[in-house]
């Protein structure tokens, strides 16, 4: 079953260790559909969060992240890796989740390169895509939170906020 508004509607920090263990759905042009359960989540907390793209506020870049949750938000790293993040919360607050691992993929730019993600994912509404969209999966999974990962760039206060969430093996 889709997960729907109400799920997305959740703060970046309630809903990234709520992701864990749901499926991404993926239906490729070439007519083939995956699941990927995901098993690792950043949560990016608005403009107030130094470590999230909307702490420098309103971009093109970060547009979309001011809307209401349930899109998708891509962006392009090292010129050849877009990276997943899933916009929560409601319309003018800037928040998302980033989805780092999947099973067996580890690593958010592989997890882009595992689904296929180009700029056009940018802005995709996940309630009603036919391309990608989210189903209920594992519930009651144990959960650890860290760390986020590589965001030294913010400073002590926001790099050291447990704000990563993945799955106890």
């Amino acid at each position: 079953m889709r997960l729907g508004e109400e799920f997305f509607k959740l703060g970046a920090l309630e809903l990234a260790p709520k992701l864990l263990g749901q499926k991404i759905v993926r239906c490729f042009e070439d007519g083939r559909k995956s699941e990927f359960v995901i098993t690792e989540v950043e949560a990016y907390c608005g403009e107030e969060d130094l470590a999230c793209h909307a702490s420098k506020g309103r971009t093109n870049r970060t547009e979309v992240m001011y809307h209401r949750g349930g899109k998708v938000y891509v962006y392009l790293i090292y010129g050849m890796y877009w990276l997943l993040n899933f916009v929560c919360g409601n319309d003018g607050d800037p928040q998302a989740v980033l989805i780092r691992g999947v099973e067996g993929v580890s690593g958010p730019g592989r997890v882009g390169k595992a689904l296929g993600l180009d700029k056009t994912f940018y802005g995709e509404n996940l309630l009603f895509s036919d391309r990608l969209w989210l189903e209920r999966g594992i519930d009651d999974l144990k959960v650890v939170a860290s760390k986020r990962i590589g965001v030294e760039y913010a400073g002590p206060t926001w790099s050291n906020k447990k704000y990563r969430f993945f799955v106890d093996q």
